[in-house]
């Protein structure tokens, strides 16, 4: 019996997916929202050094959060490929007893005549 739960009822899994898709989703937010500002003050003339220089790095800061998005959903993919390849391990049998039971050798010394009193039955 396989003991781990499939990849598709994982939820580990489904978090790795979902994290993946936010992370991408927020990036591509800011990453599209401070490019349109700073094209729209440039173009303009109006642009301020808050605008241009501090909405560079929120859109770098957009540009990594696509890429970690994107490299979770590659791991959650290669996760999955590599979940079709494992081998799910057989049950195992026990070894077949024998019919021919050897008797256990008792030492000589070893007297079964007599019963053992333990004190419980008193």
């Amino acid at each position: 019996m396989n003991t781990r739960p499939r990849l598709t009822r994982s939820i580990p899994f489904w978090l790795l997916v979902a994290g993946s898709l936010a992370s991408s989703a927020a990036g591509a937010v800011v990453l599209i929202d401070k490019l349109g500002t700073m094209e729209t003050a440039l173009t303009a003339g109006t642009a301020t050094g808050v605008e241009v220089y501090v909405g560079q790095i929120w859109a770098v800061l957009g540009a990594i959060l696509i890429g970690v998005g994107a490299i979770g959903l590659l791991l959650a993919f290669m996760l999955g490929a590599l979940r079709a390849f494992a081998v799910t391990p057989q049950a195992q049998t026990a070894p077949e007893a024998d019919d021919a039971i050897e008797p256990v050798d008792q030492p000589e010394d070893h007297d079964t005549t007599e019963p053992v009193l333990d004190g419980a039955a008193r």
